[in-house]
């Protein structure tokens, strides 16, 4: 149980060694209650000791030394010292700024053109951060009832946690609720587009994505789903909740269709005008909430009384997701109330649909901004209308990983931009590439008939590129939907920043385009255009120490540095260590994201490893109960019998969520040329195993790679022909030593050079 240490106006728990909460209040009244941010503080037993030193009152744990002069909060009188990593915290009313905070996230990035300043996380350089919950919602937790403050309070958590962040965000996810499970569906590719479909065009979009062989998981509908054009006498068309029935004349059959193709569904909504008279649920809703219909007031939009909501549940939300409707898009862009302390309708449009969802032992997701501290128990994150540019591509990669650092692990963006901006196919696949290889992959921008991002008007060679990865994604699903459960189980967030699991290397803090993607990849998304003459584009990645084998190019590393890296337009930067396994799906172009009854395991050849697979009905809660599958993937390296032993275990669980037989190609990477070993019929229930023989380490075919950088690119023929000749007649050594002081330019030396990188 927590310790708690108090005066009269002073309260100090101690909730972990490194976990601290601090309140003063000059009253004496200490807020017992949870808070939007805070729903436990109910941790397991704490030492903590406690004496008086002259003036100061001191508490000490094992890691943390807490020095108070038992007044208000000063940065001389209030101080915690960090026991074992050599830094102290005085206290600093800038929550914010305490301990050069690494941030955490920000409500939304509409409008914004590039980079903005994002709101503080629990993690700091110096080793500590604050949080401040003075000013949050409370929570009744009983009554499931938000409650506005009357005043703020003096009331912040302190996380003393040095460089053990997966240890701070453990605690911080019990103190502020876990991550939950997010459905399967939602993992694939999602099309979303600003645009007035009619029940024909959108089937006609979902067909041509059929022929296009590219898969989707999602279809977003846009706010044109409801009526926009309305009597000016109710107001304007931007709320609404009655289907158009000019564009879609059977809104049943069309969800239905979605259905039929593996589709899930959600709707945009625009809550804040409430429900009016010219919509069809406005007679029932107007009853329930005790006025007279005929009167054609409007039921004004307050999440705030129970009744209202319920009606809203009940008439409304709960009929079309019995149609169809799997989940909603709640656009909220109205502000965080009218008034001073109202509790911030955002929370509550969060929390109450995903409330009513979970209810009903549906696995819940909505899709909304993020409403502060504790917003990751509502996920997914809209993070808003984005502008199209290098700028805000540039800006993602690292907004998306930082958020981790306030447990906020599923933002989606608009993959290639909303708005605005220019048309640029080189930024637009390098921003397809991150949706890739970020937690949700939408595809989105504005009606503008000049802002197009379906495959089928996107010319050559991009076209190519969109389709390989788009097809790549849904490969990815049982491994993201493993890591969607280790963020949920272990407090482990899918996407991370790469100090999470290097902070020894001071670079690790500046590779903002660099993050760790689960618990096998790491990878540099390219967010600058092609460089004019080498026809690359490069990234700033550490590559840290030990051998990596690049999942998309097959090139090798040895680590234990910071470089550029370099790709043309087909790839990206996808770091595999040895002995790294990662589960594909099938390349197919089937719709969904179902238990596929064939695995590709990808196997980084040069140590041993293991990979525990997750899988179970992927749509409702059973999971809590137990119904789910494991299933562990070993590989062991022999070196001096030039070998690698693959294994794939029984699986275990309930295997009837499962295919009771599975085909597996077992590839193996960083060992020459890949090599694939096939197996079919595998019983889950019994597993099996193979062995690779002559694995020998390879590094990189320096010479044909660097032809390849070569040949592409536009530079004199002459620079290529002395270059090619040197690699081709010297050692490695002396190339690289002529290389130096060649007359060329200095980023064709750097790209070249990268090809060695498997022996420097």
């Amino acid at each position: 149980m927590s310790k708690v240490i108090s005066g009269k106006k002073y309260r100090i728990t101690v909730l972990t060694d490194r976990l601290l909460r601090f309140e003063y209040s000059e009253d004496g009244q200490f807020e017992d209650m949870l808070t939007m941010t805070v729903i436990n503080r109910d941790f397991p037993d704490v030492s903590a000791y406690v004496r008086r030193e002259e003036q100061f009152l001191i508490i000490e744990t094992d890691e943390l030394l807490v020095k108070y002069d038992e007044k208000p909060f000063t940065s001389n009188g209030l101080s915690v010292e960090l026991k074992n990593f050599g830094s102290c915290y005085h206290y600093n009313f800038q929550y914010d700024n305490s301990g050069q905070n690494l941030f955490g996230t920000v409500r939304t990035l509409d409008t914004i053109d590039g980079g903005t300043l994002l709101g503080p996380g629990i993690f700091g350089r110096q080793g500590f951060a604050t949080l401040y919950d003075g000013d949050s919602p409370l929570y009744d937790k009983v009554l499931d009832l938000f409650i506005e403050r009357r005043e703020a309070k003096t009331d912040f958590y302190f996380f003393g946690y040095g460089r053990d962040y997966y240890g701070g965000l453990k605690d911080f996810y019990t103190l502020s609720g876990a991550t939950p499970l997010i459905p399967r569906y939602a993992l694939g590719n999602w099309w979303s587009r600003y645009f007035r479909y009619t029940q024909k065009s959108y089937g006609n979009v979902v067909e041509k994505f059929k022929e296009e062989e590219i898969p989707l998981s999602v279809a977003v509908i846009d706010m044109d789903w409801h009526l926009t054009n309305v009597d000016p006498k109710y107001g304007s068309g931007w709320t609404g909740y009655t289907w158009d029935k000019e564009l879609f004349p059977d809104y049943k059959r069309f969800l239905k269709m979605l259905k039929k193709n593996k589709l899930a569904t959600t709707l945009n909504l625009h809550p804040a005008d409430g429900i009016r008279a010219f919509e069809d649920q406005y007679t029932a809703v107007a009853k329930k909430m005790g006025m007279d219909p005929s009167t054609e007031e409007p039921v004004e939009f307050d999440f705030g009384d129970e009744k209202f909501r319920d009606a809203y549940f009940e008439e409304v939300m709960q009929p079309y997701e019995k149609d169809g409707v799997d989940f909603w898009w709640i656009d909220w862009q109205q502000g965080t109330g009218r008034n001073k302390g109202d509790v911030d309708p955002l929370v509550l449009l969060n929390h109450y649909h995903y409330k009513d969802q979970e209810k009903r032992n549906k696995r819940p997701m909505i899709f909304s901004r993020y409403a502060g501290p504790g917003s990751h128990r509502y996920p997914i994150g809209f993070s808003g209308d984005t502008v199209c540019s290098w700028k805000s591509l540039e800006f993602q990669p690292f907004f998306t990983s930082t958020a981790s650092n306030i447990g906020y692990g599923w933002w989606s963006h608009d993959i290639g931009g909303h708005m605005m901006g220019d048309k640029d196919n080189d930024r637009l696949i390098r921003w397809i590439q991150f949706g890739v290889f970020s937690p949700i992959m939408r595809l989105h921008s504005s009606a503008s008939p000049f802002l197009n991002k379906e495959p089928w008007v996107i010319a050559e060679p991009y076209h190519s590129v969109m389709k390989s990865f788009m097809r790549l994604r849904h490969r990815l699903v049982p491994y993201l939907y493993t890591e969607n459960y280790r963020a949920y189980a272990e407090g482990k967030p899918l996407i991370r920043p790469m100090y999470y699991d290097f902070s020894e290397n001071e670079e690790s803090y500046n590779v903002p385009c660099e993050y760790g993607f689960g618990d096998v990849l790491f990878v540099s998304a390219i967010t600058k255009p092609l460089d004019d003459k080498l026809k690359l584009s490069c990234v700033n990645a550490i590559i840290p120490f030990g051998r990596y084998v690049d999942l998309l190019s097959g090139r090798v590393y040895n680590g234990g540095k910071k470089r550029k890296l370099y790709r043309d337009i087909s790839k990206i930067p996808v770091l595999m260590p040895a002995g790294g396994i990662l589960p594909l799906a099938p390349d197919s172009a089937e719709n969904g994201c179902d238990c596929p009854d064939k695995f590709e395991l990808i196997v980084a050849a040069g140590a041993d490893g293991s990979y525990t697979l997750y899988e179970d009905d992927g749509c409702s809660m059973d999971y809590r109960d137990g119904k789910y599958v494991t299933t562990k993937f070993e590989c062991r390296y022999d070196k001096k019998a030039e070998k690698i032993d693959v294994s794939i275990k029984a699986s275990e669980g309930e295997l009837s969520l499962i295919p009771a037989k599975r085909d597996y190609d077992i590839t193996l990477i960083g060992a020459g040329e890949r090599r694939t070993l096939s197996i079919k019929g595998v019983k889950a229930s019994e597993g099996t195993a193979v062995t690779f023989y002559n694995v020998i380490l390879s590094g990189n075919n320096h010479v044909r790679e660097v032809f390849e950088i070569l040949e592409r690119a536009e530079i004199e023929i002459l620079t290529k022909d002395k270059i090619y000749g040197a690699v081709s007649s010297m050692t490695s050594e002396e190339f690289l030593d002529w290389l130096r002081s060649a007359d060329v330019l200095e980023t064709l030396k750097d790209a070249i050079t990268e090809v060695f990188e498997d022996i420097l």
